[in-house]
């Protein structure tokens, strides 16, 4: 049975909590990352905390996954999103992953911070999976074996800068503004018994109460011990690192039509981005100061709930 984690601060101290009904039962010890809180607390052992407890209406919210640790991205990952996004998805056979910068990472309830140049923010509600094993060398994971490499869930919001990221072609620049990667409020910590319930997460994702993205993770199309083991073969994985499963359909982004870009790839490069900024421009879904963000990943039974995310959208302060 899966065990909710809050990182949090109180009366000056970060700490990591057991959060059961809105009270918080400390973990003892000190854990600067995740990497540290994931290694010394397994999850049998959190089951069988007791003590005082903290409500927490009284602390302010950390990101479980701290700055340390890397934030690895799935793009077009669910099959909607990838038609909305101008791909075919009988025809794409590529994982397709990139980085966030980890300085962008910031509390569940942080506001978003819109940069003065940029006009079309946008939102992308994802399933986060925090690692527990290090990856050093290429392997292959399974399903059997998962619940080896996967500690535990978080919610994470992929927010993207589109007039920088796709005419500029720079996801991770796009991607990686201050603020533009909350993640939590909750780590969900699974046991073996929880994996298969990966595959069954319903993510919704609203702005000012109105539904954007509906989904289920049944609907993702490269799986989280495939994803893994094609990253094995690229680079080393570590404890406590993120790997963000990608977007369900309904982002602001408009992607022009495939006849539309057969007739843009005969423009001139700022004939072709003026189009695409001109389409952009007539979106009203894109973000504005003043809009909420709400952001919920969980099971439809309740055994599995990551909370809500909140976020705030402000202008950069000039």
């Amino acid at each position: 049975m899966s065990l909710h984690v809050l990182h949090f601060r109180h009366e000056g101290h970060a700490r990591w909590g057991v959060i059961r009904n809105g009270a918080i039962t400390p973990i003892p010890g000190e854990f600067a990352t995740t990497a540290q809180f994931i290694v010394g607390n397994p999850v049998e052992r959190l089951r069988e905390l007791d003590g005082p407890t903290i409500a927490e209406s009284a602390v302010q919210w950390l990101s479980p996954v701290t700055a340390n640790q890397q934030f690895i991205c799935q793009g077009a990952n669910y099959r909607q999103h990838m038609i909305e996004s101008g791909m075919d998805p009988d025809a794409k056979k590529f994982n397709m992953l990139f980085t966030k910068a980890t300085s962008c990472i910031v509390a569940a309830d942080s506001p978003v911070v819109k940069p003065a140049h940029v006009r079309f923010l946008d939102y992308e509600i994802e399933l986060g999976l925090v690692l527990k094993k290090n990856v050093t060398s290429r392997c292959l994971i399974t399903e059997a074996d998962l619940h080896e490499y996967i500690a535990g869930a978080v919610i994470v919001n992929d927010y993207s800068a589109r007039d920088i990221q796709i005419p500029q072609m720079q996801f991770y620049k796009g991607k990686s503004y201050r603020t533009f990667g909350p993640i939590g409020p909750y780590l969900c910590l699974f046991e073996k018994s929880d994996m298969a319930k990966l595959g069954e997460l319903e993510l919704t994702l609203t702005v000012n109460g109105s539904v954007r993205q509906k989904d289920s993770t049944t609907n993702l199309v490269y799986g989280p011990a495939e994803t893994l083991t094609e990253i094995s073969g690229v680079h080393d994985l570590y404890i406590g690192d993120l790997l963000s499963t990608g977007t369900p359909a309904g982002c602001a982004l408009s992607v022009p039509s495939p006849m539309k870009q057969r007739l843009a790839a005969a423009l001139s490069e700022e004939a072709k981005w003026k189009m695409f900024m001109e389409i952009q421009a007539a979106r009203p879904e894109y973000l504005r100061a003043g809009d909420m963000v709400e952001s919920r990943i969980s099971s439809r039974d309740g055994s599995i709930d990551l909370g809500v995310q909140r976020n705030h959208v402000v202008d950069e302060a000039s």
